[in-house]
């Protein structure tokens, strides 16, 4: 059967949907951006083929699949019919094996042109996992919390600069309240599939802009090379009053449910003290969000001036955290870097 190489099977149209034919928990752990769950087996029914694999044969287990893949064959088409009403796709399962090879078949009995991922997602994962590990030219954009450095960001991407937000691509804002009004985060795995895509979109003649973060950007880790590369690039640091910063912050999260504040107040209460910890709290419940942003903010700023020690970097000092302005001001800065 035709099998192409993973460059050619990625590169194909966008109305060619790519159907994942593995199992919902294996799309759900990782998956290739924009894929489609078109599973073969449920997750029980991968289990007991497996086990019949394991501890019986691999005859007893091709046929086990068979008696599930039967009964299930004219629902597939039909799926396929909706999702491609051109009959046109491409197909992978985990290794390129008998999953995506019984789909292809059965597809191309309903008449649809398949093309088959050639070793499937595992070479995919592979190739996610080479391509953290280069090297990118980048621009490292700082500044302590509330600084706007996100909305920043978009500014800079609505003036045609290459950005890669790390922050968007984890659902998350990186700090204990990071993941208020934020959908769920990603899996490791499917976090490091969507950075590769996102570098890939990048030029890679052109330095990206990205936000200043961490190791970690809530449950989700960056690659040990990407953060190594963040560590040495040239970082601009925006910075904006401490008024400024406060009153966006409030008017942020004060449109939040304060019971998720409270509960972020709680997960850093070691961190804060107990006395500011009482304060954040009873601040919260008393509908002062800038005086709860603002005891908070002091542990923030200290930690992050702290990771600035030894770091090389231009500063970018701005009235106001008006994110159009400031995208200009950090460009003008990073004009002297070149």
């Amino acid at each position: 059967m035709p099998r192409l190489p993973l460059p050619e099977f990625l590169q194909g149209a966008a109305e060619v949907p790519i159907l994942d034919v593995r199992a919902p928990v294996e799309y759900a752990h990782g998956h290739i951006p924009g894929a489609v769950s078109f599973p073969l087996f449920t997750d029980e029914e991968r289990a007991r083929i497996g086990t019949t694999y394991k501890q019986i044969s691999q005859d007893r287990a091709v046929l086990l699949g068979l008696d599930f893949f039967g009964p299930k064959m004219s629902q597939l088409v039909k799926l396929a019919q909706k999702l491609a009403p051109h009959k046109q796709v491409r197909v992978h399962c985990w290794r390129g094996g008998m999953r995506s090879g019984a789909v292809q078949w059965l597809l191309e009995l309903a008449g649809f042109q398949v093309q088959l991922l050639d070793k499937g997602y595992k070479d995919y994962r592979r190739s996610v996992l080479t391509a953290l590990d280069q090297p990118r030219p980048l621009w490292v954009l700082g500044g302590l919390t509330g600084s706007g450095k996100t909305d920043v960001l978009h500014a800079l991407a609505a003036r045609q600069q290459p950005v890669l937000d790390l922050e968007g691509l984890a659902h998350h804002k990186g700090s204990a309240f990071g993941s208020i009004g934020q959908p769920q985060q990603p899996t490791q795995e499917q976090f490091e599939n969507n950075l590769a895509a996102a570098l890939q979109a990048l030029p890679t003649e052109l330095p990206a802009w990205t936000e200043d973060e961490s190791r970690t950007i809530g449950a989700v880790h960056l690659p040990v090379a990407l953060y190594g590369q963040i560590q040495k690039a040239p970082l601009v640091l925006l910075e904006i009053p401490r008024e400024a910063r406060v009153r966006k912050l409030a008017e942020e999260y004060g449109r939040h449910d304060p019971a998720a504040l409270a509960a972020s107040i709680l997960r850093i209460r070691k961190r804060l003290g107990g006395l500011v910890t009482k304060e954040a709290l009873a601040a919260i419940g008393e509908d002062d969000m800038e005086k709860m942003v603002s005891l908070v903010l002091d542990y923030y700023d200290r930690t992050y001036t702290h990771g600035l020690t030894g770091r090389p970097l231009v500063r970018v000092p701005a009235a106001t955290s008006n994110a159009t302005e400031n995208a200009e001001l950090v460009l003008q800065a990073a004009r002297t870097l070149v």
